[in-house]
């Protein structure tokens, strides 16, 4: 019964259906119980999949809520300050996809008369949003028929047909396998299977509620090793004046990205000092890591070097503040945050 490398679409039609069944009734039973998963609401099925985008499930749970909190509706997220909506997401990193939902917003809100979109096609024309994510809200919140390709769905379909697929033949072999009438827990369902049973190493393959329709069972031969992760020491200054001495009472010295930078542009971070300054030891260290960098980060209870422009920022408003993932971790364990 097994696919055995062929194309999904030669495979007999009560095959197909066999697999549809049986991951269905996987995902009903046993699908995790996700805040996004409540609703089938076009905006928060929308703002979680661009958090979700390479970031972990675990991370994305507590900034949805919050996010959730502060700009519970498109109108109030179109109406936002964009510092406001980066402060939101400070902590989640890769802050153009903030910028592009809060431009996506304003779209919706000032040309759609706050309508959205029912297809993945409309979807796309807004900013921030690929054919992935356009068909994912689609077919979750509009019950539009069509198909997603993430990188959980990539590894099913491979494992299932037991050929490296690419490009257009993914789509299309995403498309022959799609339950049309039930999209979007469909789609859920090849996304969630990725994720928690056909892992990239590993896979659960005895708890694969489509085992028997695998032609790998898991052994498709790994590809190129990941890229190994680089290393770099760097420090920065950590400057707090005291209030009146009562917990997060004062204020911490911060400078601004510039507004044109590639990277985390306009958000708010600690100086950085070009090696150890100020004493014999830094004031702690802790790991912070970027895609393929790993770093060990110094922080130095000490002055910024002279003529570093920057401003003084109260405590209290360091929540509220635009900040990058890493000084957001740094005040927090220096319990300022």
């Amino acid at each position: 019964m097994s696919l055995e490398k062929k194309s999904l679409r030669s495979q007999p039609r009560h095959q197909t259906v066999s697999f549809q069944r049986r991951l269905l009734a996987w995902y009903r039973k046993s699908r995790r119980t996700l805040p996004w998963r409540e609703s089938r609401d076009p905006y928060r099925v929308w703002l979680s999949e661009i958090m979700l985008q390479q970031t972990r499930v675990a991370a994305v749970i507590g900034h949805y809520e919050e996010f959730l909190r502060r700009f519970p509706t498109v109108e109030k997220l179109a109406a936002a300050r964009e510092s406001s909506v980066l402060a939101a997401w400070s902590g989640l990193g890769y802050y153009r996809r903030a910028r592009m939902l809060h431009a996506a917003a304003k779209v919706v809100v000032r040309e759609l008369g706050g309508k959205f979109p029912a297809t993945a096609e409309q979807w796309q024309e807004l900013p921030g949003i690929g054919r992935y994510t356009a068909a994912a809200i689609a077919s979750i919140a509009c019950g539009e028929p069509v198909a997603v390709v993430d990188g959980n769905v990539e590894r099913v379909l491979q494992r299932l047909s037991g050929r490296r697929l690419a490009g257009e033949e993914l789509w299309q072999a995403a498309e022959e396998l799609l339950d049309g009438k039930r999209s979007g827990d469909f789609n859920q369902a090849m996304m969630e299977l990725g994720a928690t049973v056909c892992t990239p190493r590993a896979p659960g393959c005895l708890v694969c509620p489509v085992v028997k329709l695998c032609a790998t069972r898991g052994e498709l031969p790994v590809g190129a090793k990941p890229e190994r992760q680089k290393k770099r020491e760097i420090h920065y200054a950590l400057e707090h004046r005291n209030g009146d001495g009562r917990g997060r009472d004062g204020e911490v010295f911060l400078v601004q990205r510039p507004k044109e930078a590639s990277l985390m542009a306009g958000m708010w971070e600690l100086p950085e000092l070009a090696n150890g300054h100020g004493s014999s030891e830094p004031s702690f260290t802790l790991r912070h890591s970027i895609t393929v960098t790993d770093y060990t980060v110094r922080v130095w209870r000490t002055v910024p070097p002279e003529l570093v422009r920057g401003k003084w920022i109260p405590a209290t408003r360091l929540g509220r503040v635009a900040l990058t993932g890493l000084a957001r971790k740094i005040l927090w364990k220096a319990e300022l945050l």
